[in-house]
């Protein structure tokens, strides 16, 4: 039978046991707890290196605000609708933000690491054994801090290569919204374009409806063949299936610029009527002036020029990785067993760690990473050449679209009188329906070339800002029907 002392030393052990296991439960609870305050904390403080939401110049006042989309909607409200709900813009900041991160892992490297290891084992022998033995439990807690001296400059590498991918992610970030930005400007003058050519369809299919029963009315009389009717007829046909077509047309446009403003493409919207353009702008500017321009304000070339530098750090990364690491470590360790013994032990030492051969692992990764940064030599080059590619059309196409447009004013202008004049000697009794027709289809197709040159001018001054890196706010301000009148 063992005495009130053992017994009492077995008491004291069972609690040192249960006090083990309430303070790795606590461990655990704290564990979390600094979790929490990890996730919403910065205490790097690498917030202050990512790029907000909407970068800076692309909203009117800076921040999105509530949209009403029952009332008429202007191309600043749609483009502002655009940036704020798009999920293009949410995924492209979030992408900035992994990258941000990515810049704080690699600052942690510069900071020291510490480790508790706590354990507790309970050894119990059953009553019912011939020898018993009282049950005891063994305590021990390591605590070990460990520090990077010095790695022959892989932290320095690994920093740079996260600082400048977090500069490509930032300046692709600015490239998406610059994308969505033209989306959501090519959509709204799409929609505009759209209800004109309606307006237009449903004039012409009017017209071929007053020829028709002109027609029908002189056939009526004796004075015209059923050859005069049946032409009319077929004009007046003609225009109705035009007409529905456009009709469908103009209900897709709409889906489309609520797809890109973010909404369901049910959504109903209205947005203001297309306003004259006015051509005057001088546009016969340097086009290698453009150019340059281009090459220093282009988003996605400056994305280019980061992920270059990034891969040159990661050379430095792969040839330091291969190269002796100095660290210093501190150790404090605590052990208790049976009988009530302790231990406690202290220690601090330098370690070097040499690599000595890793199968050629690091000798190809060196060689990876260098023709990685070739790699990315070449892309920025070719993203170079693209973006010349890219202002030279698009500054051909505006040049283009403002003559088509004074040459569309004088087209609709001599169709209309044409028109006029041919329905006028058909009803006097001096024309033929052919001539009617005629003038009537050639105002229809005029119409629709000056709808189709304003849109294509539209864009085109949106698409050449957009080549240039200059596709913000204030441009956006410059383009016609951007303000509720």
């Amino acid at each position: 039978m063992p005495n009130k002392k053992t017994r009492r030393l077995s008491n004291l052990k069972y609690v040192a046991l249960l006090a083990s296991a309430i303070i790795l439960w606590q461990s655990n609870n704290i564990f979390a707890e600094e979790s929490i305050w990890y996730e919403s904390n910065d205490p790097l403080n690498i917030q202050a290196f990512t790029p907000p939401l909407i970068p800076e110049g692309y909203l009117e006042h800076g921040v999105c605000s509530t949209i009403t989309y029952e009332n008429t909607l202007s191309l600043t409200d749609v483009a502002e609708a655009a940036l704020c709900n798009n999920p293009q813009t949410y995924e492209a900041y979030a992408s900035a933000r992994v990258q941000a991160a990515q810049v704080g892992i690699a600052q942690s490297a510069y900071l020291p690491t510490i480790i508790d290891n706590v354990a507790s084992n309970l050894n119990i022998t059953l009553p019912q054994q011939a020898t018993r033995s009282n049950p005891y439990s063994n305590l021990s807690n390591n605590i070990v801090a460990s520090y990077l001296l010095y790695d022959f400059g892989n932290r320095d590498a690994s920093l740079e290569n996260a600082r400048q991918l977090l500069q490509a992610a930032s300046a692709t970030q600015s490239n998406v919204v610059q994308i969505v930005l033209l989306n959501a400007i090519q959509s709204y003058y799409q929609v505009q374009a759209s209800t004109a050519a309606l307006d237009a369809a449903l004039e012409a299919e009017h017209a071929s409806e007053e020829s028709f029963k002109a027609a029908q009315a002189r056939y009526i009389a004796g004075v015209s063949t059923p050859a005069d009717k049946l032409q009319a007829q077929t004009l007046f046909a003609q225009n109705t299936l035009n007409r529905i077509s456009i009709e469908g047309n103009l209900k897709s446009a709409y889906g489309t610029l609520a797809n890109v403003m973010g909404l369901a493409a049910n959504q109903s919207l209205k947005i203001m009527p297309s306003a004259a353009v006015e051509t005057s702008n001088n546009i016969e500017q340097n086009i290698q002036a453009l150019i340059e321009q281009a090459s220093n304000r282009r988003p996605d070339l400056m994305a280019s020029e980061a992920q270059l530098k990034a891969a040159q750090a990661s050379i430095e990364v792969s040839k330091s990785a291969s190269k002796p690491i100095v660290s210093i470590g501190v150790s404090n360790g605590f052990q208790s067993g049976n009988s009530l013994s302790s231990s406690d032990n202290s220690s601090l030492g330098v370690t070097v760690s040499i690599p000595i051969f890793s199968g050629y692992a690091p000798t190809y990764r060196i060689r990876a990473a260098q023709a990685n940064f070739d790699v990315r030599a070449a892309q920025r080059d070719k993203l170079r050449l693209q973006i010349s590619l890219d202002v030279w059309r698009a500054y051909q196409s505006l040049h283009t679209a403002n003559e088509s447009i004074n040459a569309a004013v004088i087209l609709v202008s001599s169709a209309e009188e044409s028109s006029r004049v041919a329905m006028g000697r058909y009803k006097a009794g001096v024309g033929n329906i052919l001539d009617s027709i005629n003038a009537q289809s050639a105002l229809a197709s005029a119409h629709q070339q000056q709808i189709q040159a304003t849109l294509n001018w539209n864009i085109a001054r949106a698409t050449l800002a957009q080549a240039i890196g200059s596709l913000d706010n204030a441009m956006i301000q410059l383009l016609p029907a951007t303000k509720n009148q």
